[in-house]
């Protein structure tokens, strides 16, 4: 599957809004660079009128790149560094040397078209709030998986059973191979468009996609975790915080701990 990259040319206050309104339009990765924010979006999803439109009264120009999957490896390695969130867990491609000293956790992730690298504030945020839970032998479930990063630190962190699913075929042949990469077998990765088919129970529920599908899905979230279960939401722009936290405690979700970066938040929260 070919994805466009659409280059746009704006302050960094502005990039924070475009990316809620593109999200909400479908583009599903973004990376913010001094000056400019590039949007990923499916080229057979690509609407440059609608674009326009959206950008006309910001009054921003953009470029628009078609990214074949064939060169997706070449841009990735030109830009994917090292993450290391602490003595906790480290992301690295394959062609990366192992950390020294290493982390607690170490992850190798070769993400081709598929978004989760730890580098943006939203997974790193999540890798954080993971480092305080205890998933010793925990059924663990990663809705919205992308690369397979999270359900992969789950099952480093010793739970028993980790089941992921994504929208996008594309991702989940891509989680697969880095489940299979970083040798995880108590991960399972399936393509699924929703929470409705999925039986639970989980103690843990790790979600980092966008406001709009969290709030959807806030009650399905909530349906599949056991009681006492925990909930990890990420994707979360600052100021969409109040209506997560009404959605989630009108579902009896009680806030844990928040983590706020870049103007990115993620929360945990437990079921009552």
């Amino acid at each position: 599957m070919s994805h466009i990259a659409v280059t746009i040319t704006c302050a960094p206050e502005l990039a924070e809004v475009l990316i809620a309104q593109l999200s909400d339009a479908g583009y599903e990765g973004f990376e913010e660079k001094t000056g400019q924010l590039i949007a990923y979006i499916p080229a057979v999803s690509f609407d440059e009128t609608a674009l326009a439109a959206l950008l006309q009264p910001y009054g921003t120009p953009f470029t628009k790149e078609e990214i074949r999957p064939e060169n997706w490896n070449a841009l990735w390695e030109s830009n994917f560094e090292p993450v290391l969130a602490g003595s906790f867990c480290g992301i690295r491609a394959g062609f990366h040397p192992p950390f020294e000293p290493a982390p607690e956790h170490e992850i190798v992730i070769t993400p081709k078209m598929s978004f989760g690298t730890g580098h943006h504030a939203t997974t790193f945020s999540m890798i954080q709030l993971m480092q305080q839970l205890d998933l010793s032998g925990k059924k663990v479930f990663d809705f919205g998986t992308g690369t397979g990063i999270l359900a992969i630190l789950a099952a480093r962190m010793g739970a028993a059973q980790v089941d992921a699913i994504d929208i996008d075929d594309w991702a989940v042949e891509n989680g697969r191979e880095n489940i299979a990469g970083n040798q995880v077998q108590q991960v399972r990765i399936w393509q699924a468009n929703s929470l409705q088919d999925i039986p639970g129970p989980y103690d843990a529920l790790l979600a980092n996609i966008n406001r709009n599908v969290l709030l959807q899905s806030m009650p399905g979230m909530r349906r599949l975790l056991a009681p006492g279960g925990q909930l990890l939401l990420s994707g979360i722009l600052v100021v969409d915080e109040p209506a997560i936290l009404e959605s989630a405690a009108a579902q009896g979700l009680l806030t844990q701990h928040r983590v706020e970066k870049d103007n990115w938040l993620a929360l945990s929260l437990l079921t009552r």
